[in-house]
């Protein structure tokens, strides 16, 4: 029988700067927002001048932690220039989650970039790397002093595809091989990241250990037909590039890019722990012919029964996903922490239920062996939701946009209860 969650659990909900702070100017979002992209994000929550609020009501909830972001494009807004003044903001933010007694757990990039940066080709561009190891040992220098755990980069595949590959995203490229460049780039920038945060550490006594890892999005992938070896080939295929083929070169120093020897990436044991962004589940169907098309496509939901409900964002409830990424994210034998978990709804029973059973689930997980020290839902606030803009809440706690007044859902009382107690009641 289940004792219940460990009491050293980091509790806590995630925000990213960009979708919350609001005003975010120097940004190539911001940027595409002014050219017709997408809607604009504006004022979003006015976090960045209401975050007291916004950790007291954290706190009130019983969170211990916060995963909070920095924004690049606020610190280097022109090329080589630090802004001191936007430094020293960042240093309040976290000295407000310090003096409640909340862990933070900061982004050090969460898709957007400065301007500059993007005219300059972003992740494309070869000096990226280096440049984003600068903002990282920027930021450290002065933060590290109160922050322990850090995440370097937010859903490298997602940025890759979505922007690069798709074209949703600004700056809106169609090619395969630049998404793939992007991905390597965003490695080295990570393990540059990384030995120079901890040669930064090492020489400065007065900075926290840290413990660096990244945030990575993933999904439970089932095969459309389970009797199908086909489907069952492509779904291992789509979810080892999907799922593990960054982790595995940040960890074991082989990577799956194609054109990259690994020797080339010397990215090997740069994780100290390994944060788990998970949504949904996806069915995969082979295409033919399978040596072509190795990763299949995703099939409908209408195909199949027995399926859960869908967020407003389409995407299919499925609370047993989180045991099974969380297991199969053991085999690394790292601390793992759900970095992001939550649903669009405008629902609170929906959303009561989804916390309800995702920790359910999480709990069997831990029980079972897995190295899960925390859950992080998403989000703590209603916020701008990238291309779908305002039409999406995730939040625990309401924002009136108009207004800008928070209100706690219901859900969000219902998950303080869980975190008082460290168990679930069904």
């Amino acid at each position: 029988m289940s004792s219940g969650f460990p009491k050293d659990f980091l509790w806590g909900a995630s925000t990213s700067a960009y979708q919350v702070e609001g005003n975010n100017t120097n940004s190539d979002w911001w940027e595409w927002e002014q050219a017709g992209g997408t809607e604009p994000s504006g004022k979003a929550c006015d976090h960045y001048n209401r975050y007291p609020e916004d950790f007291r009501l954290a706190k009130e909830l019983g969170h211990n932690a916060h995963r909070l972001g920095v924004e690049w494009s606020r610190l280097e807004k022109e090329k080589g220039r630090w802004d001191w003044k936007e430094l020293d903001h960042y240093r309040s933010v976290i000295n407000a989650l310090a003096d409640l007694g909340i862990e933070p757990i900061v982004t050090l990039n969460h898709f957007t970039l400065p301007r500059w940066l993007a005219r300059e080709g972003g992740w494309l561009n070869s000096n990226t790397p280096e440049y984003f190891a600068q903002l990282a040992v920027y930021v450290m220098e002065e933060l590290g002093d109160k922050v322990r755990y850090w995440i370097t980069i937010n859903e490298p595949n997602i940025l890759a595809i979505l922007a690069y590959f798709q074209g949703i995203w600004t700056p809106c490229h169609k090619d395969f091989d630049e998404a793939v460049l992007v991905l390597k780039n965003m490695l080295k920038g990570h393990a540059l990241a990384y030995k120079q945060m901890n040669e930064l550490a090492a020489n400065m006594p007065r900075i926290k250990k840290p413990a660096i890892g990244i945030a990575k999005a993933v999904t439970a992938f089932h095969p459309c037909s389970p009797s199908s070896p086909l489907d069952r080939l492509a779904t291992y295929y789509r979810s080892l590039f999907h799922n593990y083929a960054f982790i595995n070169s940040l960890i074991k120093g082989r990577t799956f890019l194609p054109g990259t020897p690994a020797k080339k990436l010397p990215a090997k044991k740069t994780l100290d722990f390994i944060g788990l962004n998970y949504y949904f589940r996806q069915f995969i169907h082979y295409e033919k012919p399978l040596t072509k098309h190795p990763l299949g496509e995703v099939c409908s939901l209408e195909h199949h029964k027995d399926t859960g409900k869908t967020t407003d964002m389409g995407w299919e409830i499925y609370p047993r996903g989180i045991y099974e990424v969380a297991k199969s994210f053991s085999r690394y034998k790292l601390p793992i922490m759900i970095t992001e978990n939550g649903l669009a709804t405008t629902d609170e029973a929906l959303r009561q239920s989804y916390i309800m059973t995702h920790l359910n689930w999480l709990l069997k997980a831990i029980d079972g062996g897995a190295p899960v020290v925390g859950y992080l839902h998403w989000s703590l606030l209603d916020n701008f939701e990238w291309d779908k803009g305002y039409t999406k809440r995730f939040g625990l706690v309401h924002v009136d946009y108009k207004t800008q007044q928070r209100t706690i859902k219901d859900s969000a009382r219902y998950y303080a209860s869980i975190i008082k107690n460290r168990t679930i009641a069904i």
